[in-house]
């Protein structure tokens, strides 16, 4: 029935005005022929509207193919946004790198355009300061002017609510406000308003939609503490009874997630990013691109190949949005399939990506460094030896590069090999895991007899 009203709105309107038997011998002739095939819905529609309504058929003849369209068409899901305060994070975070802005002077006139006209009095003469901008006094007196009449006001709702109406509608006034004072960009004021409003609440659920909104305003200002320490807060939250929510346990690893990359954390934001690949919800953070992004650049250099090729490469998440991603498929592809003339050809794209985001930027030449010690690192283990010209055309690079490249990375321990540069050989030596343990328990050891001996002549005296 439900299918019947969403693709013939018309002909439902004239099913009421039938008999109650007429309308079930109907509906059971209908249900006999949906329930075939796919194909039997379509003809159990055009058998449902020849039966209920010829005259309406012939009036959509002669209808409009866009009238037509405009009656049966199904609504379209509505799209989630990213919030306002996270799009400003990113536009205020290229504005202060210019490198990477390629009009400056536009992104400043709008950077400066969403102060105004969203009252962030708050940020305003910071932002004047870090940016040139020269200070509008009127501007700056009117916006003051305005957010104190709204608080005024919210003040005189939440009065209002507690005199006269509920706890649930006092709760929404105080929650109101907390909001507003997010919009305007008042950190301090904010955190006060929600700690009031946290003490008015019952129920788990609003209190764990106030700590994803207080998360949202630490990443806003780059706290990470704060943010970790909202993170633990909805850990406790969703522990408690009627907390076991799936889908905010889901939007939790994501923000956890988010928190470990920016802390240079990448395994850890891999695990997490992979369990919300096909559960993301987070649209209040980041679009899916930029979480696929994010989920490839951290399993590039914490993943093994072939957990790379099971988790990521072939994961459909990944394969839907791939594309609209410049350099990140040929990057992990190429990488998989030891392509490494190609890999050197996608890496720098993607390390562009990464020094443009946000939350990566800080991690840009750990992530050069890391991409680049997987690549040389699983081109040496299908040898024994090789020659330094036969790596060096295999990348694409300099010989003398390369072996500036290797030489570092060889004496910091990231490769096991040795550069002959007399017969320019790379000799691998892979370790020995045994006898590596054996030596670490070795040396553990005579740690602890030191101790104990110390300890001892302690004691004697």
């Amino acid at each position: 029935w439900q299918l019947l009203v969403a693709h013939s709105p018309t002909v439902t309107t004239r099913v009421w005005h039938s008999s109650r038997s007429t309308l079930f011998a109907r509906l059971a002739v209908f249900a006999r022929l949906a329930a075939s095939s796919l194909y039997g819905i379509r003809e159990a529609l055009q058998h449902t509207r020849r039966s209920f309504a010829p005259s309406l058929l012939d009036q959509n003849r002669q209808m409009p193919e866009d009238k037509q369209e405009e009656e049966t068409a199904l609504p379209e899901p509505k799209q989630e946004e990213v919030d306002a305060g996270i799009q400003l994070c990113h536009k205020v975070f290229i504005l202060s790198n210019p490198s990477l802005c390629k009009d400056v002077a536009a992104l400043g006139d709008e950077v400066k355009q969403i102060v105004l006209d969203r009252d962030m009095e708050a940020l305003y003469p910071g932002y004047c300061e870090k940016f040139g901008w020269m200070v509008d006094e009127s501007a700056q007196a009117a916006m003051k002017a305005k957010n104190a009449e709204k608080i005024k006001a919210a003040d005189e709702k939440i009065k209002d609510a507690e005199d006269n109406l509920g706890d649930s509608e006092v709760r929404e006034a105080m929650l109101a406000k907390a909001e507003f004072f997010i919009a305007v960009g008042d950190r301090a004021a904010a955190l006060k308003a929600f700690e009031a409003c946290e003490k008015k609440t019952v129920a788990i659920g609003h209190k764990m939609e106030m700590v994803f909104s207080v998360m949202r305003l630490h990443i806003f200002h780059d706290d990470w503490v704060n943010v970790k320490t909202q993170i633990d807060k909805l850990k406790d939250l969703l522990e408690q009874p009627g907390g076991a929510d799936w889908e905010r346990k889901n939007r939790l690893k994501v923000y956890e997630g988010v928190y470990l990359m920016a802390c240079r954390d990448f395994a850890g934001a891999t695990v997490l990013f992979l369990e919300s690949l096909s559960t993301f919800t987070t649209y209040e953070l980041m679009t899916y691109t930029q979480f696929i992004l994010y989920t490839v650049v951290c399993s590039v250099v914490s993943l093994k190949r072939t957990e790379l090729k099971e988790k990521v490469i072939d994961s459909p998440e990944v394969l839907s949005v791939v594309d609209h991603l410049p350099g990140v498929g040929a990057l992990i592809n190429s990488l998989h399939e030891c392509k490494y003339r190609a890999f050197m050809t996608a890496f720098p794209v993607v390390a562009d990506q990464v020094l443009e985001s946000t939350w990566l930027t800080k991690h840009h030449r750990y992530f050069l460094r890391e991409a680049r010690v997987m690549a040389y690192g699983q081109f040496l283990q299908s040898y024994k030896s090789v020659t330094t010209a036969s790596m060096a055309a295999a990348f694409s690079v300099s010989e003398a590069f390369l072996d500036e490249e290797l030489s570092h990375f060889i004496v910091d321990g990231r490769l096991n090999a040795k550069i002959d540069k007399v017969n320019g050989v790379l000799q691998t030596n892979r370790p020995d895991t045994k006898n590596a343990l054996y030596q670490s328990y070795i040396k553990e050891g005579d740690q602890l007899l030191n101790r104990i001996q110390k300890l001892s002549r302690v004691i004697d005296l």
